[in-house]
């Protein structure tokens, strides 16, 4: 199985706890390349609990079936501070992820 080790990033709203030692959201995911899975998703949100509810709401995806299904989870179920940052994050994710398989493509 070949996976690839992928970030998106955005910028937090100010006064937030994550925001006193990061700049920017980021979130990382590893993903399965054939299929487009998230096998694996973690984020910079301040606390371990905010984190593990990212990555079980997102874990399990495929991003070859596009992302609105995910985007939805994340706005329907995430509602703190962060909410916008992490749909921003997610999407830049996305648009990393289609740039590694347009290169691997003209391979």
């Amino acid at each position: 199985m070949q996976t690839a080790f992928i970030a998106g990033h955005a910028k937090l709203p100010s006064g937030m706890a994550a925001q006193n030692i990061y700049d920017t959201l980021t979130i990382t995911a590893e993903i399965e390349m054939r299929y487009g899975v998230i096998l694996d998703v973690s984020c910079t949100l301040a606390t371990e609990h905010g984190r593990k509810f990212i990555s079980h709401l997102l874990r399990g995806y495929s991003l070859n079936d596009g992302i609105e299904e995910p985007l939805k989870q994340l706005q329907e179920f995430y509602l703190g501070k962060a909410s916008n940052a992490l749909i921003s994050a997610f999407k830049d994710l996305y648009k990393q992820y289609r740039l590694v398989l347009k290169t691997k493509q003209g391979e």
